[in-house]
C-alpha cells in the first residue's frame, strides 16, 4: 500500500473542492525546493520510446494533465516533477470569475468519476498571463486553455478569447479554444461551424499557434464533421477529445449521479475513446486524447485509437501522484509486447 493509499481517506472525507485545494497548496509549496528534485526522481520515467513530437512541440512522454487541475498556472512544475510530459492550465477566461455557487464538484466513489460544475473559475487572463510570465516555467510543454467568459455575450467571443490569448501568448507552448464546457451558460453553441470559424479566424489572426479546439463528446457526428472542417479550413494544429459529458450512463451507481454538471472518470472512458477514434480517422492533426485515463491499458487504447498524447485529472484524484509514472511504464510494457519501438508507431493502429 503506497503513501496516497493511505492519506486518500482522510482527503476523501473533506469537501472535494477543499481536498484539491490542499493538495495544490502541498504541491506548490514543493517548487523550488529539492522536494521538487526528489519527486522527478521518484516518478518520472526517462525513455525515449516515450518521446512525441507534436505540433512543434517535443513531449518527453505523452501523459499529460488536463485542464481544470491547475486552472490559475500555479503549479506546473510541481505536476511535471510527477512525471507527466506536458500540463495544460486554465480554463483562463479574460475576466476574473468566482465560477458556480459551491457545492459544485462531487465524487461518484463508487464509479471512480467526478461531476462539475465549476463555471470557470478562474483568476482572469491578467493575472494569470503575468505569473506565467514572472515565474519558472517546467522543462515540459504547457499549453493554456482559453474559454469564454461568462458576461461576455456570444456575438462578442472572438474579442473575448483574442484578449486572453494575448495576455498568455509569451508563455505558453500550444493554446487550446475551449468551447465545450457544459459550465458556461450558451458556450457549447459555440461549436457552430460560423462561430467556430470568428473565434478561431480571430485567434489566428493574432498569431496564435500552435492552436487547438476541445471539443464535447455531446456533439451529434454530422457537428462533429462541421468541426474538423474548419480545423481543416484554418490550418489548426490539432484537436482534443474530449471534454466532460452532460449524459448520464446507465452503469452510475453513485448516490451523486443527479448532481448537474460535467461527469468524467472511468464512466466516459469508452465513449471517449471512440470519440478519438471518429475524429482521428477524419483528420490528419495531432489529436489529444482525454476521458477516464487512469492506468496504462486505458492510455493505450487511447493511443491506438489515434490519440499521439493522452490527458487526465480524474484519474489523479483516485489513483494519487504516482500515477503518471504508472502509465508510462505500463507504456513502455505495451509497447515492447507489440513490437513498436516508441508511441507515435502505436498511434491510430486500430484505426
Amino acid at each position: 500500500m503506497g503513501a496516497y493509499d493511505l492519506l486518500k481517506p482522510a482527503l476523501f472525507r473533506l469537501p472535494p473542492e477543499t481536498a484539491h485545494r490542499l493538495t495544490h497548496r502541498l504541491l506548490e509549496a514543493t517548487q523550488e525546493t529539492p522536494v521538487a528534485r526528489a519527486l522527478r526522481d521518484r516518478y518520472a520515467v526517462d525513455d525515449p520510446r516515450l518521446t512525441v513530437d507534436a505540433f512543434g512541440n517535443a513531449f518527453p512522454n505523452p501523459v499529460g494533465v488536463a485542464a481544470g487541475f491547475d486552472k490559475n498556472a500555479e503549479i506546473p512544475r510541481a505536476l511535471a516533477a510527477l512525471g507527466f510530459g506536458h500540463v495544460e492550465v486554465g480554463g483562463v477566461t479574460a475576466e476574473r470569475q468566482p465560477g458556480n455557487p459551491r457545492p459544485r464538484l462531487f465524487r461518484l466513489r463508487e464509479d471512480r468519476a467526478l461531476i462539475n460544475r465549476m463555471g470557470f473559475n478562474n483568476e482572469g487572463a491578467d493575472r494569470v498571463g503575468d505569473r506565467l510570465d514572472r515565474k519558472p516555467l517546467p522543462d515540459v510543454p504547457v499549453g493554456v486553455n482559453i474559454g469564454k467568459s461568462k458576461s461576455t455575450p456570444l456575438a462578442e467571443a472572438p474579442d473575448d478569447y483574442r484578449y486572453t490569448y494575448e495576455r498568455v501568448a509569451e508563455a505558453g507552448d500550444y493554446f487550446v479554444v475551449n468551447v465545450s464546457s457544459p459550465n458556461t451558460p450558451g458556450l457549447r453553441e459555440l461549436q457552430n461551424r460560423e462561430a467556430l470559424e470568428s473565434i478561431l479566424g480571430a485567434l489566428a489572426d493574432a498569431g496564435a499557434d500552435p492552436l487547438l479546439v476541445k471539443l464535447s463528446p455531446d456533439l451529434p457526428d454530422p457537428a462533429v464533421e462541421d468541426a474538423l472542417d474548419v480545423v481543416g479550413a484554418l490550418g489548426l494544429d490539432g484537436v482534443i477529445a474530449t471534454n466532460t459529458t452532460t449524459s448520464r450512463p446507465d452503469s452510475l451507481r453513485s448516490p451523486q449521479r443527479a448532481e448537474r454538471g460535467g461527469l468524467s472518470g472511468k464512466p466516459i472512458e469508452a465513449i471517449a475513446t471512440e470519440r478519438i477514434r471518429f475524429v482521428a480517422e477524419r483528420t490528419d492533426v495531432p489529436v489529444i486524447g482525454v476521458g477516464g485515463v487512469s492506468d496504462a491499458a486505458g492510455a493505450y487504447e487511447k493511443i491506438r485509437a489515434g490519440a499521439s498524447l493522452v490527458q487526465l485529472y480524474t484519474g489523479l484524484v483516485y489513483e494519487g501522484p504516482g500515477l503518471a509514472r504508472d502509465i508510462n511504464r505500463g507504456l513502455v510494457e505495451l509497447l515492447d509486447r507489440d513490437g513498436f519501438e516508441s508511441v507515435d508507431d502505436a498511434v491510430g493502429v486500430d484505426l
